[in-house]
């Protein structure tokens, strides 16, 4: 039977790029904390906007997906889902806003789990929402030629519910410890509880809102503002290297949770650079409204529609801003993905 004991974190001598990673988090949640108190109407624009982001993300990643604007009217609930990724969706939704407004009045028990697990499946009705699995299960990968083959093997859903206890209890026993980071226990928490893998359908999901729970009660709100889940969507293959590598020999205790822990941290510190980022062009109105638009466009990481540019800037009218959009597009400084109401537009990299 695999235990948990995290108290090895008080000893464990941390590679200097992690002791970097903690400072610089710590310094830009000190940052985001002051700004957030500052500028609370823009605050609430970013949230508005992480929240379908993070939705999105979270399923696209389990290939779970539908077009932005369905996901966008599911999350804002001017919509029902009409197919079973859309339930999936609505699910995710459920949750997600159950940790928005409630983090601080759940705890980090297995009834929470599994009250999280039933709400976000209970929209495709799937009958085992809310169970630890009750069969074995493993995690596959597909080789270039689409040969199937074992890539881990969880532990069996006889040791689930005993492991799942141990795991909580640990948990709540290294959190009161004041001598631990509660970066590092978080994700150490959420390696393990992959490496359970203790439900039959949801795990990687589950993985991620787990996440955001442990992060808010924690005192590191940013996934609220800026999307976690979408960070390790642009970057899953380093995030699926990091797995692979802290749950090789995970069974037998001999594992290493530095690779899940630099992503981890990498992840949350990418969270804090695309707010100064946004943040930089929402706040610098000396900009006339086609360089806003421009600069918005340059500093986002990834592709954004014309509807959240409007969010961003919502002095700067629609109209407005899809003809600076075409203008971009004419001068060939943007590239354009995606058609109609889909469509979301990303700086043009120059080659070489």
């Amino acid at each position: 039977m695999r235990t948990f004991d995290y108290s090895f974190l008080k000893k464990e001598k941390l590679p200097s790029s992690i002791v970097g990673l903690l400072i610089a988090i710590e310094k830009a949640n000190v940052s985001g904390d002051s700004l957030r108190g500052t500028y609370p109407n823009v605050f609430k624009n970013l949230e508005d906007i992480a929240k379908v982001q993070s939705v999105k993300a979270s399923n696209a990643i389990e290939g779970i997906v539908s077009t932005d604007k369905r996901i966008e009217d599911i999350v804002n609930q001017k919509t029902e889902p009409k197919n079973h990724d859309e339930q999936e969706i609505a699910g995710y939704r459920d949750v997600l806003n159950r940790i928005h407004v409630h983090y601080m009045d759940d705890q980090f028990r297995e009834s929470t789990i599994l009250d999280f697990h039933r709400m976000m499946l209970a929209p495709s009705g799937l009958p085992f929402r809310g169970q630890y699995k009750e069969t074995d299960n493993v995690i596959m990968q597909v080789n270039q030629f689409g040969q199937r083959s074992i890539r881990f093997q969880p532990l069996s859903a006889r040791e689930t519910p005993e492991a799942m206890e141990q795991l909580v209890l640990a948990y709540v026993d290294a959190s009161q410890d004041s001598e631990i980071n509660r970066l590092l226990l978080t994700s150490c928490v959420i390696l393990d509880f992959l490496c359970v893998h203790p439900f039959t359908d949801g795990n990687g999901r589950m993985s991620r809102l787990l996440s955001l729970f442990l992060l808010y009660q924690n005192h590191y709100g940013i996934g609220k503002y800026i999307s976690f889940e979408q960070q390790i969507n642009l970057r899953k293959g380093e995030y699926y290297e990091a797995l692979k590598a802290s749950s090789s020999e995970w069974l037998s205790g001999k594992n290493t949770y530095i690779p899940f822990i630099e992503n981890f941290l990498t992840t949350l510190l990418y969270c804090y650079e695309e707010l100064n980022h946004r943040f930089s062009m929402m706040k610098d109105k000396k900009l006339n409204k086609k360089r806003r638009v421009e600069e918005t466009i340059y500093q986002n990481i990834s592709p954004i529609s014309k509807e959240e540019i409007h969010e961003l800037w919502p002095d700067i009218g629609i109209d407005t801003i899809q003809k600076t959009l075409a203008v971009l597009l004419n001068e060939d400084k943007i590239s354009k993905i995606g058609t109609f109401k889909d469509a979301r537009y990303i700086q043009k990299r120059k080659k070489g």
